[in-house]
């Protein structure tokens, strides 16, 4: 068993480990690579061949957890894993395999140790959110509770404060888990090109939403996302460039009377009637028309 100042610099290298390897947390990373970590010249895999909790033998806590990948129209359950106080929730094993793993995920919330989650975006290919906490746990629900910060007191229910920290939950969880999975989902839809110009540099991409997560409606799924430069980015947001439900390029009018240099010349005005140039091979991943034509409505009115 190792000395739990030793697990303590486990977790702190193996998470500086997917910061390399995943460009700051912002990208994928695939299953073969999860393999290659390294502890003091000992290759510790941090995702378990069968298992959706990864325990190292010498660990006394759960090093890792994982949401399997699903695909339905490219959406995610986020409602599924998410509690009313805004904290994610993480289910408990229950096949009869699962107590010693239910047992590791408890250590690490007796222990107070960050673990690490892997999202499943596409078949042995994972978003890791790192550190999470374990906070709590709810039995009679069979699952845990956690949180995307140091965090380690639930509020209480009558609390003056509750509604203030749930709201501070739900945005940690939308910055911390929602946005990377999200993200990760349409580069790879994508194949990390910008649907407008095809840029393929992967630090100056973004996954933006046609219609914004923080609505009601702004569903969590690929087919509500866009793969863009940040630059069409920014003026896809600002309203300057619009995408219509047939997958045209339009810019506003009064910008198109607009004199520039050659980057707005080109970048911008001169992608005015263009096609996207890049779309999902896999319909199902595709921008949704109805979704892209209620934005356009707004381009368009604005």
């Amino acid at each position: 068993m190792l000395p739990l100042e030793d697990e303590v610099a486990l977790r702190r290298e193996a998470m500086a480990w997917l910061t390399l390897h995943t460009n700051d947390g912002q990208d994928a990373i695939s299953r073969t690579e999860l393999t290659q970590f390294t502890f003091r010249g000992e290759r510790i895999t941090l995702i378990d061949q069968g298992r959706g909790i990864r325990k190292p033998k010498d660990c006394r806590a759960a090093l890792s957890i994982m949401t399997v990948h699903t695909r339905e129209g490219g959406e995610r359950p986020y409602e599924d894993s998410r509690g009313r106080d805004g904290h994610p929730r993480y289910k408990m094993r229950a096949d009869s395999r699962g107590t010693a793993d239910n047992q590791g995920i408890q250590a690490a919330l007796d222990l107070r140790l960050p673990l690490i989650w892997l999202w499943g975006i596409a078949p042995s290919w994972y978003q890791p959110i790192f550190p999470v906490y374990v906070i709590g746990a709810e039995p009679e629900l069979d699952q845990f509770v956690l949180a995307c910060d140091a965090l380690q007191v639930l509020p209480l229910p009558e609390s003056p404060l509750e509604e203030v920290l749930r709201q501070y939950a739900l945005r940690e969880t939308r910055q911390r888990i929602h946005q990377p999975v999200f993200r990760s989902m349409v580069m790879r839809a994508y194949e990390t090109q910008c649907a407008v110009c095809a840029l393929g540099h992967t630090q100056l991409l973004d996954a933006a939403h046609i219609i914004p997560d923080s609505a009601d409606d702004g569903i969590a799924a690929v087919r509500n996302g866009l793969a863009l430069c940040k630059i069409h980015h920014a003026a896809y947001d600002a309203g300057i460039l619009g995408i219509s439900p047939d997958y045209q390029v339009a810019i506003r009018d009064d910008i198109l009377d607009e004199v520039d240099g050659p980057l707005f010349e080109h970048g911008i005005k001169g992608l005015h009637g263009d096609g996207l140039r890049k779309l999902p091979a896999r319909r199902g991943d595709r921008p949704d028309r109805d979704l892209l034509d209620r934005r356009f409505r707004r381009f368009l009115s604005a």
